[in-house]
């Protein structure tokens, strides 16, 4: 039985684009610790759909794990302009209050 990653990547075979399967690939390798694989389906969902917001706090949130501090705070920032220019107020309080955090 293939396990939840190899199941969405043979998904994101047939549908490259597909933010939300990227999403959750992403959230597997977290689960998986492999934050490495999870920062680069961050950033190919964020090639493909700059507005998904949910990429941008929980690529921050995954830099900092792995220690890279400026890394984080440069994604909440593109999250946060990201944010201003779509009106999602939400999700710019989320940014903001992680890249207070922060520091």
């Amino acid at each position: 039985m293939p396990t939840r990653i190899e199941t969405l990547q043979q998904l994101l075979e047939v549908s490259p684009a597909d933010c939300f399967l990227r999403y959750g690939l992403a959230q597997e390798h977290i689960k998986a610790d492999q934050a490495i694989e999870a920062i680069a389906q961050f950033d190919k969902i964020l090639e493909i759909n700059p507005d998904y917001q949910a990429a941008y706090y929980h690529a921050g949130k995954t830099f900092e794990k792995l220690g890279r501090a400026d890394d984080a705070r440069s994604i909440y920032q593109r999250g946060l302009e990201t944010a201003a220019r779509t009106g999602d107020a939400h999700a710019g309080s989320e940014l903001q209050a992680a890249l207070t955090e922060l520091g």
